[in-house]
Parts: C-alpha cells; structure tokens; sequence
C-alpha cells in the first residue's frame, strides 16, 4: 500500500520555504515541544475529544457514530475557534493524503514552481511518506526538474537522513538554543542530534540553511556567538544563514509574556555574528 501523511495545510505558492518559488506541504506532528511554537495546533495528532464541534460557527465540525471528528473543509471558513478551544495543541483540520494523491496536487502546479518543500510541525517524523514522495517526484519525467527540499528541526538520526538523502535537493535546519539546558527548556530536548545533523547533512553537500532564532533574554545564541560561528565555520561557504526573530504570532502561553526581539536587537546580534563567519546572513525583512 502506498504511504499515507497527515497533513494539516498545503501552500500552493510559497518564496520564503527554500530557494524560488515553492509549493509547501505542512505535516502534522512535531516531537518538540516549543514553549515559542508559531504553530502550537501542530505539535500533536487529534484526540477527537470533540470540544471543538460546539464551538464551530459553520457547522464545518461533526462527530461520527464512532466518536470520530470529521471536518468538512468545503464548509469550513477558517475562523480558527476550533484551534483557539483545542486543549491538545493539535487542530481537526488536518487531511489524509496518500503520494498518488498528492503528486496529483503537485501536478496542477508543476509549470509554476521549481520545488517542494516539506514542513510541519515537524516533517521526518512521517519519513516514510516523504522518502516514497520525494522518490516518486525524481522518477516523474514530468516533475523531475522539481527539488525537493525538507524543513525541519533536526531530531532526525542519521540512518534516517540517510535513506531520503538518495531524493533529497536541500534541507533547512532551525538551531533553537546552544546550551543543552537551555534547549531542553525552551523544547524539551536536547540538541545533540540537531547538531549531528546540521554536520552531516553539511558533509553530504545537501545543508542549504541554517536557521538561528533570537529570543531576548530567553535563548542564548546572541550569548553564545563564538560558539555558534565557530560551529558554523566548520559548515561550506555556500550554506545561508537565516536569523529569525521571536514574535507573538501564533504563540499561546507563557511566551506571550516575552519580550519580542526588535529591529535594534537583531541588529546587534548580526553585528556580533557577521564578523566571525563567511558565510551569507539574512536578516528578517518584517518584525511584528
């Protein structure tokens, strides 16, 4: 049978997910726990514990006679309630797709895109799906000039990296944190294998960015610049650094009390990191 992924968007269009222009496949599921997290309704898999049926103003939400969630996407108006009242950091709005299907999707927009980039919450934790996907698409004499990228957050071994490296164009990886205790607070893990991955797949030629996220006063990568240069000093000059800067945006909790990073701070922290390293540094062109 073929795999099957449990996605919970897909972005036809997309300039800021890899290089040109991209059609994004959001997967649900993420094994961080990100106190910061963007997209909190993707960390975990619906319980269908049904809260969220009551609450939908369209009547998009139903139960099954099996006391299953089944979301009617047609009817839906995306007003978000039902993520807003979800105690599972997951969302009913999600969709079983298997490579057949989605190759069909990546068909209608193939003349208009130069690849594919797989996200999430966190993508490799349906590997399986993507090495299938990925393996189909280089196959394709009508989809095979498409790359195909991977967006992720590195937790991935290497004898995972290495059965979709053989399909696999690029990968961005996002470093959260340079203290072990410091990363194990803000995601509940470590980075270890984060970074084993960041060098792994910088040796196989296929690490197109590094993504450092500056939190004030909350991670430690403007604190720990020698240590992040000299790491990334070991990576090929061709290898872009992007720095993301902490925003509300999406964000539940107790982060929401944090301080945003502005302008000014990132500025700072580019200073810092620019004259240590070779390589390309992007800097956030909006900060909200």
């Amino acid at each position: 049978m073929e795999k099957r992924a449990t996605v919970s968007r897909i972005l036809n269009f997309s300039c800021v997910d890899g290089p040109g222009n991209r059609l994004v496949l959001f997967l649900q599921g993420c094994n961080f726990n990100c106190i910061n997290c963007h997209n909190p309704h993707t960390i975990n898999h619906c319980n269908h514990c049904g809260d969220c049926v009551a609450v939908c103003p369209a009547g998009a939400l139903t139960t099954s006679e099996n006391n299953q969630v089944n979301w009617n996407q047609d009817v839906c108006t995306q007003c978000d309630k039902c993520i807003d009242v979800c105690l599972n950091s997951s969302s009913p709005k999600t969709a079983s797709y298997n490579v057949t299907e989605l190759l069909a999707v990546i068909r209608k927009n193939a003349l208009f895109i130069s690849g594919i980039t797989v996200s999430g919450g966190e993508a490799t934790l349906q590997l399986p799906f993507i090495v299938e996907l990925f393996k189909a698409i280089k196959t394709d004499n009508s989809l095979s000039h498409l790359t195909c990228f991977i967006d992720s957050n590195g937790y991935l071994s290497e004898s995972g990296w290495q059965r979709v490296m053989p399909y696999l164009d690029g990968a961005m990886i996002d470093l959260k944190a340079w203290q072990q205790e410091t990363h194990r607070w803000l995601v509940g893990r470590d980075n270890h294998k984060v970074i084993a991955s960041i060098r792994l797949l910088a040796e196989a030629g296929k690490l197109h960015e590094l993504r450092l996220l500056h939190i004030p006063n909350k991670s430690d990568l403007d604190t720990e610049v020698a240590s992040v240069a000299r790491l990334i000093r070991t990576l090929p000059p061709s290898v872009q650094i992007r720095l993301n800067a902490f925003q509300h945006h999406g964000v539940v909790g107790e982060a929401l009390g944090w301080d945003k990073c502005s302008e000014a701070q990132m500025e700072s922290f580019y200073q810092r990191l620019k004259v240590l390293i070779e390589q390309t540094i992007h800097l956030p062109q909006v900060y909200l």
